[in-house]
Protein backbone atom coordinates (compact mmCIF):
# COMPACT_ATOMS: atom_id res chain seq x y z
CA UNK A 1 0.00 0.00 0.00
CA UNK A 2 1.13 3.55 -0.73
CA UNK A 3 2.46 5.85 1.96
CA UNK A 4 1.08 9.33 2.59
CA UNK A 5 3.40 12.35 2.48
CA UNK A 6 2.93 14.49 5.60
CA UNK A 7 3.81 18.18 5.29
CA UNK A 8 3.50 21.14 7.64
CA UNK A 9 1.06 23.98 7.02
CA UNK A 10 3.64 25.79 4.86
CA UNK A 11 4.07 22.70 2.67
CA UNK A 12 7.47 21.58 3.96
CA UNK A 13 7.58 17.78 3.97
CA UNK A 14 8.10 16.03 7.29
CA UNK A 15 7.79 12.27 6.90
CA UNK A 16 5.93 9.35 5.37
CA UNK A 17 2.78 8.11 7.10
CA UNK A 18 0.98 4.80 6.94
CA UNK A 19 -2.56 5.21 5.58
CA UNK A 20 -3.98 4.42 9.03
CA UNK A 21 -1.94 7.25 10.59
CA UNK A 22 -3.19 9.68 7.95
CA UNK A 23 -6.80 8.63 8.52
CA UNK A 24 -6.36 9.24 12.26
CA UNK A 25 -5.23 12.82 11.53
CA UNK A 26 -8.40 13.29 9.47
CA UNK A 27 -10.53 11.80 12.27
CA UNK A 28 -8.98 14.22 14.79
CA UNK A 29 -9.58 17.11 12.36
CA UNK A 30 -5.85 17.86 12.20
CA UNK A 31 -5.56 18.00 8.40
CA UNK A 32 -5.29 21.63 7.27
CA UNK A 33 -5.26 20.86 3.56
CA UNK A 34 -4.60 17.98 1.22
CA UNK A 35 -3.30 17.55 -2.29
CA UNK A 36 -3.14 14.78 -4.85
CA UNK A 37 -5.23 11.73 -5.49
CA UNK A 38 -7.39 9.96 -2.94
CA UNK A 39 -5.33 6.97 -1.83
CA UNK A 40 -7.72 5.20 0.55
CA UNK A 41 -11.18 5.47 2.03
CA UNK A 42 -12.15 3.99 5.39
CA UNK A 43 -15.81 3.32 6.19
CA UNK A 44 -17.27 3.69 9.66
CA UNK A 45 -20.61 2.93 11.21
CA UNK A 46 -24.13 3.88 10.15
CA UNK A 47 -25.83 6.86 11.79
CA UNK A 48 -29.11 5.99 13.50
CA UNK A 49 -30.34 9.50 12.84
CA UNK A 50 -29.58 9.79 9.11
CA UNK A 51 -28.91 6.23 8.03
CA UNK A 52 -25.73 7.41 6.32
CA UNK A 53 -22.48 5.49 6.68
CA UNK A 54 -19.49 7.57 7.74
CA UNK A 55 -16.30 7.53 5.74
CA UNK A 56 -12.89 9.18 5.78
CA UNK A 57 -10.63 9.44 2.73
CA UNK A 58 -7.00 10.43 2.61
CA UNK A 59 -5.17 12.13 -0.20
CA UNK A 60 -1.57 11.32 -1.09
CA UNK A 61 -0.25 14.56 0.50
CA UNK A 62 -1.67 16.02 3.72
CA UNK A 63 -0.75 19.11 5.75
CA UNK A 64 -0.94 18.54 9.50
CA UNK A 65 -2.17 21.42 11.69
CA UNK A 66 -0.21 22.74 14.64
CA UNK A 67 2.93 21.49 16.32
CA UNK A 68 2.99 17.76 15.84
CA UNK A 69 5.35 15.12 17.14
CA UNK A 70 7.40 14.85 13.97
CA UNK A 71 8.32 18.50 13.48
CA UNK A 72 12.10 18.80 13.46
CA UNK A 73 14.82 21.23 12.57
CA UNK A 74 14.37 21.49 8.81
CA UNK A 75 18.03 22.38 8.32
CA UNK A 76 19.39 19.35 10.16
CA UNK A 77 21.31 16.76 8.20
CA UNK A 78 19.02 13.84 7.32
CA UNK A 79 19.56 10.43 8.91
CA UNK A 80 22.20 8.37 7.09
CA UNK A 81 21.35 4.77 6.28
CA UNK A 82 22.92 2.37 3.81
CA UNK A 83 19.69 2.12 1.82
CA UNK A 84 19.44 5.92 1.46
CA UNK A 85 23.15 6.16 0.63
CA UNK A 86 22.90 3.49 -2.08
CA UNK A 87 19.89 5.26 -3.60
CA UNK A 88 21.68 8.64 -3.46
CA UNK A 89 24.59 7.10 -5.34
CA UNK A 90 22.27 5.22 -7.72
CA UNK A 91 23.76 1.85 -6.64
CA UNK A 92 27.00 2.83 -8.37
CA UNK A 93 30.42 2.11 -6.90
CA UNK A 94 32.30 5.39 -6.43
CA UNK A 95 35.56 3.71 -7.46
CA UNK A 96 34.91 1.34 -10.37
CA UNK A 97 31.61 2.81 -11.60
CA UNK A 98 29.83 -0.54 -11.63
CA UNK A 99 26.09 -0.83 -10.90
CA UNK A 100 25.29 -3.37 -8.18
CA UNK A 101 22.43 -4.80 -6.19
CA UNK A 102 22.15 -3.54 -2.61
CA UNK A 103 23.43 -6.83 -1.17
CA UNK A 104 26.71 -6.39 -3.08
CA UNK A 105 27.35 -2.85 -1.85
CA UNK A 106 28.91 -1.34 1.25
CA UNK A 107 29.39 2.07 2.85
CA UNK A 108 32.90 3.40 2.36
CA UNK A 109 34.34 6.25 4.41
CA UNK A 110 36.34 8.51 2.08
CA UNK A 111 38.44 9.64 5.04
CA UNK A 112 38.68 6.47 7.17
CA UNK A 113 37.16 6.68 10.63
CA UNK A 114 40.42 5.71 12.31
CA UNK A 115 42.03 8.77 10.65
CA UNK A 116 39.32 11.07 12.04
CA UNK A 117 36.71 10.70 9.30
CA UNK A 118 33.09 10.97 10.37
CA UNK A 119 30.15 8.73 9.53
CA UNK A 120 28.35 11.58 7.74
CA UNK A 121 26.89 12.10 4.28
CA UNK A 122 29.87 14.20 3.12
CA UNK A 123 32.36 11.48 4.04
CA UNK A 124 30.65 8.36 2.71
CA UNK A 125 30.16 6.87 -0.73
CA UNK A 126 28.80 3.65 -2.11
CA UNK A 127 31.42 1.03 -2.89
CA UNK A 128 31.23 -2.50 -4.21
CA UNK A 129 32.67 -5.01 -1.78
CA UNK A 130 35.71 -5.63 -3.98
CA UNK A 131 36.66 -1.95 -4.19
CA UNK A 132 36.02 -1.42 -0.49
CA UNK A 133 38.36 -4.29 0.38
CA UNK A 134 40.99 -3.06 -2.11
CA UNK A 135 40.86 0.49 -0.70
CA UNK A 136 41.01 -0.80 2.86
CA UNK A 137 41.64 1.80 5.55
CA UNK A 138 43.31 4.25 3.17
CA UNK A 139 42.19 7.47 1.56
CA UNK A 140 41.29 7.30 -2.15
CA UNK A 141 44.53 9.13 -2.99
CA UNK A 142 46.78 6.79 -1.01
CA UNK A 143 44.98 3.77 -2.49
CA UNK A 144 45.29 5.27 -6.01
CA UNK A 145 41.51 4.93 -6.38
CA UNK A 146 40.09 8.34 -7.32
CA UNK A 147 36.41 9.02 -6.66
CA UNK A 148 34.17 9.04 -9.73
CA UNK A 149 31.70 11.37 -7.96
CA UNK A 150 31.72 13.51 -4.85
CA UNK A 151 29.52 12.89 -1.83
CA UNK A 152 26.86 15.42 -0.85
CA UNK A 153 24.11 15.83 1.75
CA UNK A 154 20.65 15.29 0.26
CA UNK A 155 18.14 18.00 1.11
CA UNK A 156 14.88 17.18 2.95
CA UNK A 157 12.93 16.63 -0.27
CA UNK A 158 15.51 14.34 -1.82
CA UNK A 159 15.91 12.42 1.44
CA UNK A 160 12.18 11.64 1.54
CA UNK A 161 12.43 10.32 -2.02
CA UNK A 162 15.39 8.15 -0.99
CA UNK A 163 13.35 6.67 1.90
CA UNK A 164 10.39 5.44 -0.12
CA UNK A 165 10.52 3.03 -3.04
CA UNK A 166 6.82 3.31 -3.91
CA UNK A 167 6.21 7.03 -4.38
CA UNK A 168 3.03 8.04 -6.18
CA UNK A 169 3.36 10.33 -9.20
CA UNK A 170 1.81 13.39 -7.54
CA UNK A 171 4.06 12.93 -4.48
CA UNK A 172 7.14 12.64 -6.71
CA UNK A 173 6.23 15.81 -8.61
CA UNK A 174 5.71 17.66 -5.31
CA UNK A 175 9.09 16.55 -3.92
CA UNK A 176 11.12 16.86 -7.13
CA UNK A 177 10.11 20.51 -7.46
CA UNK A 178 12.51 21.27 -4.56
CA UNK A 179 15.32 18.80 -5.30
CA UNK A 180 18.53 20.65 -6.23
CA UNK A 181 19.71 20.35 -9.83
CA UNK A 182 23.01 18.73 -8.72
CA UNK A 183 21.13 15.75 -7.27
CA UNK A 184 21.90 12.34 -8.72
CA UNK A 185 18.13 11.77 -8.86
CA UNK A 186 18.24 13.66 -12.16
CA UNK A 187 20.83 11.25 -13.59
Amino acid sequence: MALILAVDMAGTPSRWLMVEEAISYYARRMVAWSHGEVVATYHGGVSRKTGARSQLSTHSIIAIKGAVDFSKDYHAEPHLSNTSLFFRDRHMCAYCGGQYKERDLSRDHVMPVYLGGKDRWMNVVTACRGCNIRKGGRTPESADMPLLYTPYVPNRYEHLILQNRRILQDQMEYLMAKVPKHSRLYG
